[in-house]
């Protein structure tokens, strides 16, 4: 039996992978060319950041519809962030190493987020 308290959208495992995911982005984007600065560094910054905000102000939502809303949101940005990874490798921005790295965190990040999605619409369509 889980006897975890939930009391902030931090203690979340989903938040927690997406926060890792975040981090790794910043620190792998740094060494981008500079002329990407207001492009894909900033494109991919954003999105990653957009799962984590997501998903916290999902978790500050009172019923499961809205939640969803925003677990779907976070879901989104996740894919648009998984779409810049590939065009980062593409365009010879990432190494094979740091490729491995956001892809690895943005699939564990991914699941786990499918995970928060399917129970709450469970718990959506039981009270429904």
């Amino acid at each position: 039996m889980n006897d975890v308290k939930i009391k902030s959208f931090t203690d979340l495992k989903i938040w927690q992978a997406g926060h890792k995911l975040v981090v790794l982005v910043y620190k792998i984007t740094k060494s981008f060319p500079k002329e990407e600065t207001y492009s894909l560094i900033d494109q991919m910054r954003r999105s990653s950041s957009s799962v984590t905000s997501n998903i916290a102000e999902g978790f500050g939502r009172n019923g499961y519809k809205d939640k969803l809303r925003f677990y779907y949101n976070a879901q989104g940005s996740l894919t648009e962030l998984k779409d810049q990874i590939l065009i980062a490798k593409d365009v010879g921005y990432l190494n094979d190493k740091n490729m491995k790295l956001l892809v690895d965190q943005a699939n564990t990040t991914h699941a786990l987020l499918q995970g928060l999605i399917t129970k709450s619409k469970q718990f959506l369509n039981h009270k429904s």
